[in-house]
């Protein structure tokens, strides 16, 4: 375990070639925000001469809306965003979850917990099962031990980040009640399955990155770089998605949302717009992640 201490994070290894990733869950068709997602890590990935992943996020099949997984990738192509290598899926990927989970459990960072979610909602949670099973409990969930370590991370769009797990999260879900490996186990286990050294994406993943970086520390993984990008809010200042009735990118020119998108992320808008392809190349030549604004969101 980790003493209680300020985490001492390691930057990616310079000599590593960039490696990027888009991982959109398919419960939907791509909208603007998970375009301006795409837009962003992709352009970062191509200016810096490196490679772009493309991965779906299935797990969740209750999420999963049948189609949508193809209607992404339609969304992606019309805006001239191709990537490298197959298309990921995590639905394919059980058993390599479940090896991870194996190996946290053996080396006592993982323990199953019998809470429930009414239980534990709106605050850490305060470790009921960490010692053992309460009698008369059942295993429902397993959790991944946290401690006192305050972890300190870079983000290249926030700065230095800091967060106290133990204190602001307390031991979370790594494979839920329903038995789906969660959110935070699969995502850390694909990014270093696929060799990905900078992860590009919503800002309201800032507070899942301690986690991460926890995970990555407990199963030996190497520690990838973060850029936390503002999320894109409808009028109501609720973030799009296909609950709050995003529609498809797919509906619009495709220049017109490069050039919303770029605009969004603070670019430089290109003078010349004869096609997706020029403004594409046009951005990826002047691509620069400083000039993204800092706010955690925006319309």
């Amino acid at each position: 375990m980790f003493g209680a201490r300020a985490a001492s994070i390691p930057v990616m290894n310079p000599g590593l070639r960039y490696r990027g990733r888009f991982a959109p869950s398919p419960s939907g068709p791509l909208h603007f925000g998970s375009a301006v997602a795409a837009i962003a890590s992709y352009l970062q990935a191509h200016s810096m001469g490196g490679e772009w992943l493309l991965r779906m996020e299935d797990l969740d099949q209750a999420r999963t809306v049948a189609g949508a997984s193809n209607a992404i990738i339609e969304g992606l192509k019309s805006l001239g965003l191709y990537w490298d290598g197959p298309v990921l899926y995590q639905s394919t990927r059980v058993t390599a979850y479940e090896e991870a989970l194996g190996q946290l459990i053996h080396n006592d960072w993982a323990y199953p917990c019998g809470c429930t979610r009414k239980e534990v909602a709106g605050r850490p949670y305060s470790g009921t099962c960490r010692h053992g099973l309460p009698a008369g409990r059942k295993g429902r969930s397993l959790r991944l031990r946290t401690d006192a370590a305050s972890y300190q991370f870079p983000d290249h769009i926030h700065g230095v980040q800091t967060q106290a797990l133990e204190k602001d999260v307390g031991d979370f879900i790594i494979r839920r009640g329903d038995g789906v490996p969660a959110y935070h186990l699969a995502v850390v286990v694909d990014d270093a399955f696929q060799g990905i050294t900078e992860i590009v994406r919503g800002s309201d993943l800032l507070d899942s990155t301690a986690c991460h970086i926890h995970l990555q520390r407990a199963l030996d993984y190497p520690q990838p770089a973060y850029a936390h990008l503002p999320v894109v809010t409808n009028a109501a200042g609720i973030k799009l998605s296909k609950q709050t009735g995003a529609k498809g990118v797919a509906n619009d020119s495709p220049e017109d949302t490069w050039l919303r998108a770029l605009s969004f992320l603070g670019q430089e808008l290109p003078p010349i717009r004869h096609s997706t392809e020029t403004i594409r190349d046009w951005a990826i030549a002047h691509w620069k992640l400083e000039r993204v604004p800092r706010i955690l969101s925006a319309r």
